[in-house]
């Protein structure tokens, strides 16, 4: 799907936010649904650790927004959402640019609804992993979310 001027409007903005431009990270892609978006993490001077490989909090900087925001956008007003948790595994170091993608199903939106109705609240753990160009994982990352419906004003 492709984005529309809203999507890449807040794409822009993102990458313009202070606290996700500090980790180096780019937002490429996002859907003009929010169901999927994808990101790049280069090799740099801003990035680059001591041993000359990426950075491990640019690493989880770059990934740690995203399924929160995604699921804000998409749910809507009447869902409130949090970051709960997160288990990072370094699997490789980071030698170059580092890309990943998130995307959320529309049966995994259902039964978040459905839960969410059902009672009152849910958990749901979404796997991010970094990889470089040729497919290789560099980084995992579990992220435990908090979905409950928004109490009446």
């Amino acid at each position: 799907m492709p984005e529309s001027w809203r999507s890449r409007l807040a794409r822009w903005g993102f990458n313009w936010f202070p606290a996700y431009r500090g980790a180096g990270a780019h937002i490429e892609y996002v859907a003009s649904d929010w169901k999927e978006v994808r990101i790049r993490l280069p090799l740099n001077w801003r990035t680059r650790n001591y041993v000359g490989t990426i950075f491990g909090g640019s690493l989880y900087g770059a990934i740690d927004p995203i399924y929160m925001i995604m699921l804000i956008k998409i749910l809507g007003p009447d869902y409130v959402v949090w970051d709960k948790a997160a288990t990072i595994r370094f699997k490789k170091p980071g030698r170059s640019t580092l890309y990943a993608s998130f995307v959320l199903t529309d049966a995994e939106l259902e039964g978040i609804r459905a839960e969410v109705a059902r009672d009152g609240r849910t958990e749901r753990t979404y796997v991010a992993e970094l990889k470089d160009g040729d497919g290789n994982v560099c980084m995992s990352c579990d992220k435990l979310i908090t979905i409950k419906a928004r109490p009446p004003r």
